[in-house]
């Protein structure tokens, strides 16, 4: 294979940059040419890219964001979409393609390999972290250390006014930006999709807590449980504590990524070209155990993501 594409898809991530500048520089090492796709699946269909070599992305490691932006491309879901994609594949001469995104982006991916032969590979760039077969997300560590920065600046203000902070952190229906940002910050408590809750629980628990000492009280809530608004409105309701609420937002896809996604940026993009020079397409490339892996993205995309309910269960011990 001696032609390649890259493309970003779907919601940006920190550390895509850092996965770009890898793919580039391994192509090259092989001797290969490389296009990078604007505006994800989009840029595809209209034929906007560029050729890219070792300059193009010197000093882009520790920049969040995509250089190559990004899109949501709903004419890959049609057949017509799929065909011009295909057609400018071809008419470009690409062999093979690299697709850094989410679930949604896997399925474009997957589409392009199952239905039209293209040698395409799969990297996980979403801070959602809602893919199973891989341990983590490229973006999720980073995601969740800016949520850590967050959590701790209200904790300082919620102290000093013995309030209680309910801070909305993004990961769709999936918890895990929740869970692991809640127990790094020393969180009271969680609310997640994946765990029915009931208010009069934490009422319970908050009203425990004050009693033990404590004089705030943080609850991490997914955004796939509700708002941060209305949740602390009903919660105000049933309590005599001062209620604050806070969403979060879009800052947790942007900022310098942390070592640990610049870490899988590297890997993650030297891997997937690597099985692209030897002719391999079809899937996925992931990190579990520690251990770099690759996967039939079939089969990865079919896989259901669960929660993890030890950590959930630390969580409940150590909190108050």
């Amino acid at each position: 294979m001696k032609r390649i594409g890259v493309l970003t898809s779907g919601g940006d991530a920190p550390g895509m940059n850092a996965c770009i500048r890898a793919v580039v520089r391994t192509a090259k090492y092989f001797g290969m040419e490389v296009f990078g796709i604007h505006q994800g699946y989009s840029g595809l269909i209209n034929d906007d890219m560029v050729e890219m070599g070792m300059r193009s992305v010197s000093d882009i490691v520790q920049r969040g964001g995509t250089m190559l932006r990004t899109a949501r491309c709903v004419e890959m879901y049609t057949v017509e979409g799929q065909k011009q994609a295909v057609k400018t594949l071809n008419d470009r001469g690409i062999e093979g393609l690299v697709v850094i995104g989410g679930d949604g982006s896997f399925r474009g991916a997957k589409c392009l390999s199952e239905e039209y032969g293209i040698p395409t590979i799969g990297i996980p760039g979403t801070i959602d972290n809602d893919l199973e077969y891989t341990d983590y997300t490229l973006g999720f560590d980073t995601a969740v250390n800016t949520c850590l920065d967050i959590i701790n600046k209200l904790r300082d203000t919620m102290t000093s006014h013995e309030r209680i902070s309910v801070v909305e952190v993004m990961g769709r229906r999936c918890g895990d930006i929740a869970l692991y940002s809640g127990i790094a910050s020393g969180a009271e408590i969680i609310v997640v999709p994946e765990i029915s809750y009931d208010m009069e629980d934490i009422v319970l628990r908050i009203n425990r807590s004050r009693a033990n000492g404590k004089h705030s009280n943080i609850i991490i809530l997914a955004e796939g449980v509700g708002t941060s608004a209305d949740f602390s409105k009903k919660l105000q309701s049933m309590t005599t504590y001062s209620v604050r609420g806070t969403t979060v937002g879009h800052v947790q896809r942007g900022g310098s990524p942390s070592m640990a996604d610049r870490m899988l940026a590297a890997q993650f993009g030297n891997r997937a070209v690597r099985l692209l020079k030897d002719g391999i397409g079809n899937r996925v490339v992931g990190i579990h155990k520690n251990e770099l892996i690759d996967m039939d993205i079939i089969e990865a995309v079919s896989m259901k993501k669960k929660f993890n309910y030890e950590l959930y269960e630390t969580l409940q011990m150590i909190s108050m």
